[in-house]
């Protein structure tokens, strides 16, 4: 389903959109729909990432074999 959105801009605003619009061969109103859906398609691959990284804070990370070696091992010859 889509609706209409009524959005407030400057005369200027408005002519250089119109513009940049025709460049593109598209219309005003798509092109405004366009830049709206990346920037939602933008948030959710973020909130996404961020919901991965705190799973990965939350088990937290194998950094070695549990306990340091001891100084004597460590200096074996």
């Amino acid at each position: 389903m889509s609706r209409n959105l009524t959005v407030h801009l400057d005369d200027e605003t408005v002519h250089k959109a119109k513009v940049l619009a025709a460049h593109r061969a598209t219309s005003l109103s798509r092109l405004v729909a366009s830049q709206i859906e990346r920037l939602v398609d933008e948030d959710d691959v973020y909130q996404r990432a961020q919901q991965t990284a705190l799973g990965q804070l939350e088990r937290g990370f194998r950094l070695g074999s549990g306990s340091p070696p001891d100084r004597e091992s460590l200096h074996e010859r």
